[in-house]
């Protein structure tokens, strides 16, 4: 009867497991469907004035007395109903001024609020009114090899290109160490999207804008970074093994069969001809050649002989070279904008399944690890 009992319970234990994990399963291919179906992502949008004003009442609310601090309230809040009452009159104003029926013909050409459009149909931004507010928008892109996000950096040029003035300017808080040249390519294309639509475009790198990162960097009007922060690494590189020899000392054969005189140059398991060596070097030097007449298209005061040679810079030496245009932080960038402008950052977020979202948090928790014991194991090599 014992034996009896305790099988049974082992039985009712591993039906509970086993039901436990089908309603766990099910439960991921349920949330993955759910994800699918509905849209692809969201516009988040935070007014960073408003965050970095309610941090710093929270810091006065602690050193001022309470006096002090009741009467800097009030002061702020005079200060408050005064911006508002401009406002209100500058609308006022703007009102009677578009109240007026100009005489003058009216050309080719469809404008809608604060947008025109051309004889193709082109959507452009235009001069908004002079008393609407001035907007700065801040977009954050962090790179990796594939420039993967490229994803969300596409969908907030575009609504950001939907909404401004043409009064309003868009800063991109940059960090890349550069990846694949397509990718990047199209990332910087994204943001030659930005100058073309006539907005004042600040690119803003803290650490680090090298090779497909400047790519992008150098569309900016102006190109601001930290003192030493690493740009530059204007150059191609390729790497690849071969396993060739050790394929033959295993008597492995392999055998590869293209159409066409240069579809494979360098392989990983075929025998490798000085031939193909040369047209591959020659790929690359056409990559680097297209690299820089891109840099030289944006940045044309830049000399490429001594700057596109793939090596990288810190960000005083940048700014003697011509690389960028200032020394900056990003921080102070939105602290001197806020005295003028209202200044939000957007972003873009892509909804991603259960299964996934865990996938990649898994991921960048060993990515952590890692990273984290290889810099205490170095530690005592740093700055020596």
């Amino acid at each position: 009867m014992e034996f009896l009992s305790e099988y049974g319970l082992f039985l009712l234990k591993t039906a509970t497991i086993a039901v436990v994990v089908i309603i766990i399963i099910s439960m991921l291919i349920s949330e993955g469907q759910r994800q699918r179906s509905t849209s692809k992502g969201d516009i988040k949008v935070v007014n960073l004035g408003e965050t970095i004003k309610d941090n710093s009442q929270s810091i006065k609310n602690e050193i001022l007395t309470n006096a002090e601090y009741k009467q800097l309230l009030k002061e702020e809040k005079e200060r408050d109903k005064k911006q508002e009452k401009d406002a209100k009159q500058k609308l006022k104003h703007a009102k009677k001024s578009s109240s007026k029926v100009s005489n003058e013909p009216v050309v080719a050409i469809e404008t809608t609020g604060d947008k025109t459009s051309d004889e193709e149909g082109n959507v452009v931004a235009v001069e908004g009114s002079s008393d609407s507010p001035q907007r700065m928008y801040v977009i954050d892109f962090e790179g990796d090899i594939h420039a993967s996000g490229v994803e969300s950096l596409r969908e907030e040029v575009t609504a950001i290109l939907a909404t401004a003035n043409k009064s309003d300017q868009v800063m991109i808080r940059l960090e890349s160490p550069g990846g694949l040249v397509h990718s990047y390519g199209l990332a910087a294309s994204q943001l030659k999207r930005i100058r073309d639509a006539g907005l004042k475009l600040t690119i803003s790198v803290d650490e680090v804008a090298a090779s497909g990162g400047y790519m992008m960097a150098c569309v900016a009007d102006e190109l601001i970074a930290a003192p030493f922060a690493i740009l530059g690494s204007i150059g191609v590189v390729a790497e690849i093994p071969n396993f060739n020899r050790l394929l033959q000392k295993a008597n492995i054969d392999y055998e590869q069969h293209t159409a066409g005189q240069h579809k494979r140059t360098l392989t990983m398991f075929g025998q490798n001809t000085t031939a193909s060596r040369e047209k591959f070097k020659q790929e690359l030097e056409e990559t680097h050649q297209l690299f820089k007449a891109f840099i030289h298209e944006n940045r044309p005061a830049l000399d490429l002989n001594k700057v596109a040679t793939g090596e990288h810079w810190y960000g005083r030496q940048a700014l003697e070279l011509g690389l960028v245009d200032k020394l900056q932080t990003s921080d102070d960038v939105i602290l001197d904008a806020l005295n003028t402008m209202d200044v939000y950052s957007i972003k873009y977020d892509i909804r991603k399944p259960l299964t996934e979202r865990l996938s990649v948090n898994l991921y960048q928790a060993m990515d952590k690890f890692v990273l984290r014991w290889i810099q205490r194991s170095s530690q005592s090599n740093i700055f020596k």
